[in-house]
C-alpha cells in the first residue's frame, strides 16, 4: 500500500489516496492494482469508488472540474460531487444500480 495524494477541504486535511498492489491472492489472478480514498474517521470512501466506476462507464461525465450525472450537474471537484452523492443518497443508490447493471455485477 502506498500513500497517494492528501485530500483537503479547504485547508484542513480530511484523507489519502491510497495505491494498493495485490501481490498473492488465493482468489483471483495477482499483481492487480486498485486505488481508492481512505477518509480520516470513515475508512474507505465507498462515494469516491462509486463516482471512479461511474465516470470510467460514462454514467457520469466530467467536464472540466464538473461532474454532471444526467442533466443534473453535481459538483465542481471530485470532493463537491462526492458531498452530493453523499447528501442524496436516492441519486447515489440509483448510480449504484446504473453502475452494477453496466459491469454485470451483483449488488452484496
Amino acid at each position: 500500500m502506498r500513500k497517494g495524494e492528501i485530500i483537503k477541504s479547504g485547508e484542513e486535511l480530511i484523507g489519502n489516496r491510497v495505491r494498493v498492489k495485490v501481490v498473492k491472492n488465493k482468489v483471483a489472478p495477482p499483481f492487480k492494482k486498485a486505488e481508492f480514498d481512505i477518509m480520516y474517521g470513515r475508512g474507505i470512501s465507498t462515494e469516491g469508488d462509486l463516482l471512479d466506476l461511474a465516470v470510467t462507464e460514462k454514467l457520469v461525465q466530467k467536464s472540466g472540474a464538473w461532474y454532471s450525472y444526467g442533466s443534473e450537474r453535481i459538483g465542481q471537484g471530485r470532493e463537491n460531487a462526492k458531498e452530493y452523492l453523499i447528501r442524496h443518497s436516492q441519486i447515489q443508490e440509483k448510480l449504484k444500480q446504473a453502475v452494477i447493471a453496466r459491469i454485470g455485477g451483483t449488488d452484496k
